[in-house]
């Protein structure tokens, strides 16, 4: 098959032309073999390993202080790259390795949840920028997606799509993971294809989302060799690791006991003198400032420093632990003996380690992102260390650690201006394929390399046509002209990144950069204009961006600038936008909203509706009315839930009794009750929330109705503002993964009657004991007449 019969996908089909003849015993009968669709003869298997919110100065195959023995182990019969980049952010950074093309250019300037609607920031991905895996799946891959997926447009997210931009309609012939921005490791909410399921088993019987999907690639891997020798496949493994929430099995963080304890600033100068010695930065690597705003170790309270370690002994378990997951997926191609000809890149990062865990850490990561950072003061982390990591906390390290994690440049994620938030250490390994082992390659390099790389190793051209569209060129580059040439040239001459106005470009070694956004300033801050911002420029024998020349040499910077601009225009990158809570809102930022008006009916059996698939009771008066149906054992679990133990409500049945639980970001829990429990039959219950107003994250009086009569009522004293979770859900009848009210396990929480409807209503003022249903009004809800 020539190379142009495979640039338009699906491939056309050949109709036979002969004699036909009338009895298939005729010796004139013949028709050509039906020969299934494969790649060219030699092309590997691929497997493409994204970890997620992990620096350059991390793991030990790049000096770093974490012992990640795959990774080593890979690297030392493969290669290196040392000067690999990435976007500074997860949905760019996935979108742009995933098609080929910058992030902006395929709608993903930055997160799904504040996507706009511009065309470089709207999220979604242009018909004309086919992904890899749909390429390759047209070729004859078989095609399997692992982990996180953070691609898709916050409004596809629920149950019932669309789903073109899900990973079984982007080429995977399977998927098994999670549609969000992280998970609880513990509690994950999974999807298989576009079906939500539940974990195999429980914490307590030692589930955790890492291993769950490592078993699950080694077992389609398997099945997929034991039916389909001959066909290679592509399988993308991204854990959710190390993002937060930092989850991690026993054990694991106890290895690093006391490791820790000459806190962040020894440890980055301790990280370079490895990486020194291991070549993967210059000779003379010059050890950058401690970025603005960062404090240093010593001026770190004495008493908070044993929590600040035991935050970073846990990071570091669950990085050693998911490397070991790796290492489970690579024994198994070893024992089936293709580990030789499979490609492997292994990413460390998707972008640099994470500063959005506050100044000092934090238990539950949602108290940074709902700007509630004075709930948690020293004395409530020192009192809840030993949870860390545990299924009973969300937590998240203190800056001080992402920017150790991101040695030896400045900044951290978000900041796609400097080297911090956008180097990531990356192996490559294929015995079968190139005949270099163990050395380090110092290309520059970008993650938009990675499709026309793999497309390259295959044999398989670019797609002009797939699908009937035509196809925008790829914008990333092979790499596999350096594989065995060490002295090749840099894969790309010039590079623009830009995160929430973060910028910068990269011409010729040249890099000139400005920071506009601090990542762990969240939500809505005072910002100086774009055209205020101060450029930096650094040389290119400055290989950590040490040494600021933008006063010597003000003709260079200017040049750059103006680079920027051009490549800006041309991959729609403008207009630039920075705002903050703004773009949370989805009227404001001019995305589709799912759910418009102020009522929403839900019906049993509903669930794992996410948070922008729900209406939003937050900062505003509203009510939750349901009609259910007990039976004569009695009723008892969950009517309504949404969020987990990072935050929500759920209006559940306990011994009968109806009960209202609002979680404050795990902090406090606020319980309203009935006096007594409710008979067998159908009843019709009620809650209202009149929201005190004057702002956010208010307080509120609750109030319950049985039936219209009044049954309970209580007070809220403060509210989450902006979000209870990225992944836990909203559902009916269960509390799905992890449970919001500690009055009932997550495993315990199933209504033992039936939940015929729930009606969600918002800004209906203070309590009206007058809103009782008739007959009439519940089968006009049932019907969703309005």
């Amino acid at each position: 098959m020539s190379d142009q019969s495979r640039t338009v996908l699906p491939i056309p089909e050949r109709t036979h032309v002969g004699v036909t003849t009338y009895d298939a015993k005729d010796p004139d009968t013949s028709f050509p073999p039906i020969e299934p669709l494969m790649p060219p003869p030699g092309a590997p298997n691929v497997l493409v390993i994204l970890l997620d919110d992990v620096g350059f100065g991390a793991s030990s195959a790049f000096g770093g202080p974490i012992a990640m023995p795959t990774a080593e182990r890979l690297s030392a019969n493969g290669l290196k790259f040392s000067r690999f980049h990435t976007t500074a952010l997860c949905s760019p950074t996935r979108q742009a390795l995933l098609t080929g093309r910058n992030h902006h250019t395929v709608g993903m300037g930055g997160i799904t949840e504040i996507a706009t609607s511009a065309p470089g920031y709207s999220s979604v991905r242009p018909l004309s920028c086919a992904p890899l895996a749909k390429t390759l799946n047209l070729n004859g891959y078989s095609t399997a997606q692992f982990g996180k997926c953070h691609e898709v447009p916050a409004w596809q997210t629920s149950p019932t799509g669309p789903f073109d931009a899900w990973p079984t309609r982007s080429g995977f012939d399977y998927f098994y993971g999670f549609v969000a921005a992280e998970t609880n490791q513990f509690y994950p909410t999974i999807t298989e294809g576009t079906v939500p399921v539940e974990p195999p088993s429980t914490p307590e019987e030692g589930y955790h989302f890492t291993e769950d999907i490592a078993d699950r690639a080694i077992n389609w891997i398997r099945e997929q060799k034991a039916l389909q020798g001959d066909r290679p496949f592509f399988t993308y493994w991204a854990p959710g690791a190390a993002h937060a929430p930092h989850h991690v099995p026993e054990g694991w963080a106890d290895k690093y006991r006391g490791k820790f304890s000459d806190g962040w600033d020894e440890l980055r100068r301790q990280t370079l003198a490895r990486q020194i010695d291991l070549g993967v930065v210059s000779e003379d690597a010059e050890l950058t400032e401690r970025s603005e705003g960062i404090p240093s170790w010593d001026d770190m309270p004495e008493r908070l420093k044993p929590v600040l370690e035991r935050q970073m002994e846990v990071y570091a378990g669950f990085l050693e632990h998911t490397d070991h997951q790796v290492g489970r997926i690579v024994d198994a191609l070893e024992a089936l003996e293709i580990l030789d000809n499979t490609l492997i890149y292994y990413i460390v990062g998707d972008n640099g380690a994470s500063g959005e865990g506050s100044l000092q850490g934090t238990f539950n990561e949602y108290i940074v992102l709902n700007a509630l950072n004075d709930v948690e003061t020293p004395e409530f982390l020192i009192d809840r260390i030993d949870e860390l990591g545990t299924p009973t906390a969300y937590n998240h390290y203190a800056v001080g650690w992402a920017h150790a994690m991101n040695t030896p440049f400045q900044w951290t994620k978000q900041v796609a201006s400097h080297w911090g938030g956008t180097r990531n250490g990356t192996i490559v390994h294929w015995p079968a394929g190139m005949e270099s082992r163990g050395e380090v390659r110092d290309q520059f390099c970008h993650v938009i390399d990675l499709a026309a790389t793999i497309l390259d190793t295959a044999g398989l051209p670019e797609p002009t046509f797939v699908d009937g569209i035509q196809q925008q060129p790829y914008e990333g580059k092979t790499m596999r002209s350096c594989f065995d040439a060490p002295g090749a040239p840099d894969i790309r001459s010039t590079q623009y990144f830009e995160i929430i106005g973060n910028r910068g470009i990269y011409h010729k070694g040249w890099t000139a950069v400005t920071k506009h956004r601090t990542p762990w300033e969240l939500g809505d801050v005072d910002l100086r204009a774009f055209d205020d911002d101060v450029w930096e420029l650094y040389a290119p024998d400055d290989w950590t961006q040490a040494n600021d020349l933008s006063a010597e040499n003000p003709k260079m910077l200017a040049e750059l600038q103006r680079l920027w601009l051009i490549e800006a225009v041309k991959h729609r990158v403008l207009p630039l936008d920075d705002r903050g809570g703004e773009r949370l809102n989805a009227d404001l930022a001019g995305r589709p909203q799912l759910i418009k008006g102020n009522r929403q009916v839900l019906f049993g059996g509903m669930g794992r509706l996410g948070e922008n698939v729900v209406l939003s009771t937050k900062n505003k008066s509203h009510s939750l009315t349901a009609e259910i149906e007990i039976p004569d054992a009695g009723g008892n679990g969950v009517i309504v839930s949404q969020g987990g133990i990072t935050g929500g409500w759920s209006l559940y049945l306990s011994e009968g009794r109806l009960r209202y639980c609002y979680n404050f970001v795990g902090i406090t829990h606020s319980y309203v009750g009935s006096d007594d429990a409710l008979d067998a039959g159908t009843h019709q219950v009620r809650m209202e929330f009149a929201y005190d107003g004057g702002g956010v994250g208010k307080g509120g009086d609750v109030a319950l109705f049985i039936g219209g009569e009044p049954a309970g009522q209580g007070r809220v004293e403060r509210t989450e503002p902006y979000i209870f979770s990225a992944d836990e859900t909203c559902d009916v009848g269960v509390d799905d993964a992890s449970p919001v009210s500690p009055e009932y396990a997550a495993t315990s929480s199933r209504f033992t009657g039936t939940v015929n409807w729930v009606e969600i209503g918002v800004d209906e003022g203070s309590v009206d004991a007058d809103h009782y249903l008739t007959a009439e009004e519940r089968y006009r809800v049932a019907l969703g007449v309005q």
